[in-house]
């Protein structure tokens, strides 16, 4: 448990970035839109942000034709609408693949086939085809000597689920376990794929808001969740929707079988029974989920498992159909300008510093404000945000002083930094001696933007501020 709560909570916080043991971070490319770029035009914005992986829904000649020669690694899509005709008749899945992957690959890096997409919910009731299609599509591929290169495998609604609260409980609708779930991961076991699946936190907390924190959401600092089943705690609710799946494999025996996020994302506009939809929560969401991923590490249950996730998506589209949620997933939008300002890669990750966000406020820390002196050292301290509000700081002063591991004795009754008695003296202790504790490292003079760094050495009465341990 302290590794969780000392190590992976630390990299949630934006520590620094490691260049290895790391995951991988694609990006969605719909299309269902009457104003975007041209697929070159698509290319180059790809490039130009050192996204070096993309999934389409289709095998769209003119996309896979523009990714030639990029080193972008591409899945294509074998849409819904023909998993009939792949899986009845094996000429017809060889012939999808001539067509639309053997006459690209390897020029255009295509390394996986995504058979259908969340085919459970699909109205047109293909379950039955999915099996038999993602197996002829594979004999495909071996007559073109592509099996080992390219991967086969089918995006998952997190509904395939029975349960996924808490995550120790996952499990697959057991209607579906013997009809596809048991085949489909006998399948993947046999050619050495990886589950797809797509998670959207957002739909939990739109639905859940009274009682699911947005912090949680967000993957920002909060205290995490305890798992009733297996005691491990989660401090967002991707990993554990993401353990929920692990869960329900390993409940049928495939503890084998990794994960692949084919889809994740938060809108940054909806209608106004759309809770959370908004610019702010969009760009902490993606930001943050970035760098959970490009730090490395895995789940709480599978903490060494470096995860592929792709977001959705690269642009806003306009022609969706449904809530405007819908048509507000992008990162960017049609003339290629950032709906916001996130990196995609390590070097950008460095050099980035995400304004703290709560809801939908940013919060501007004073400057010289909360009794700093102006006295210059060469060193740096942490302290707390006034503007944060109390409840804020008092969640970050109980988080340092408890599973933060900060010494908090001086701040107590009688002790040396108890005077001036005020939330912000004592959380602005606790705050610097967990951030001296971590060695100073970036990220973790945070807080949920309850803190900030400062380069002047702290005055609150007669105490002493420590500047390492």
């Amino acid at each position: 448990m302290d590794f969780f709560l000392t190590s992976f909570i630390f990299l949630l916080l934006l520590s620094p970035i490691s260049l290895s043991d790391a995951g991988s971070i694609g990006v969605n490319y719909g299309r269902i839109s009457d104003e975007l770029p041209s697929a070159v035009k698509v290319v180059q914005l790809l490039k130009s942000q050192g996204i070096d992986r993309v999934k389409i829904f289709d095998a769209d000649p003119a996309v896979l034709k523009a990714l030639s020669g990029s080193g972008i690694r591409v899945t294509v899509d074998l849409p819904n609408e023909i998993l009939f005709s792949a899986a009845k008749r094996a000429s017809f899945a060889a012939s999808w693949v001539k067509r639309n992957v053997a006459a690209y690959h390897p020029s255009t890096q295509i390394e996986s086939i995504a058979v259908g997409n969340e085919v459970f919910v699909d109205p047109h009731n293909t379950t039955k085809f999915l099996i038999p299609a993602m197996r002829n599509i594979h004999k495909a591929l071996i007559s073109f000597n592509l099996h080992s290169s390219i991967k086969i495998s089918s995006p998952l609604a997190l509904s395939a689920l029975q349960n996924s609260y808490p995550s120790s409980s996952g499990s697959f609708r057991p209607e579906l376990v013997d009809l596809v779930i048991k085949p489909m991961l006998d399948f993947l076991r046999e050619t050495g794929s990886r589950l797809m699946i797509n998670v959207y936190p957002f739909f939990a907390y739109e639905g859940n808001s009274d009682v699911i924190p947005l912090d949680y959401a967000l993957l920002r600092e909060n205290p995490g969740m305890v798992d009733s089943g297996n005691g491990l705690r989660y401090f967002n609710l991707f990993d554990a929707q993401i353990d929920a799946v692990f869960a329900a494999m390993s409940a049928l025996k495939y503890d084998d079988i990794e994960i692949i996020v084919t889809e994740t994302g938060w809108p940054s506009k909806g209608d106004e029974n759309e809770v959370g939809a908004t610019v702010a929560n969009a760009a902490s969401y993606n930001g943050n989920l970035i760098r959970r991923i490009l730090t490395g590490g895995g789940t709480p249950l599978r903490p060494k498992a470096d995860l592929t996730v792709y977001l959705f998506a690269l642009f806003n589209e306009n022609k969706k159909f449904g809530p405007t949620s819908e048509r507000n997933y992008g990162l960017f939008f049609p003339d290629e300008k950032k709906v916001y300002d996130v990196p995609f890669t390590q070097e950008g990750l460095k050099h980035f510093r995400n304004t703290p966000v709560a809801g939908d406020q940013r919060v501007s820390p004073p400057i010289n404000g909360g009794g700093v002196s102006k006295s210059l050292t060469g060193s740096s301290w942490c302290v707390a945000n006034g503007d944060a509000g109390a409840d804020r700081l008092q969640r970050g002063l109980d988080y340092a002083c408890g599973e933060g591991g900060a010494d908090c004795r001086p701040i107590q009754p009688g002790a040396t930094c108890y005077s001036p008695d005020t939330l912000e003296a004592h959380a602005s202790f606790a705050f610097n001696s967990y951030y001296q504790k971590k060695g100073r490292a970036g990220g973790s003079c945070y807080f949920g933007g309850a803190a900030y760094v400062v380069s002047q050495p702290p005055k609150y009465g007669r105490c002493e501020f420590p500047t390492g341990y």
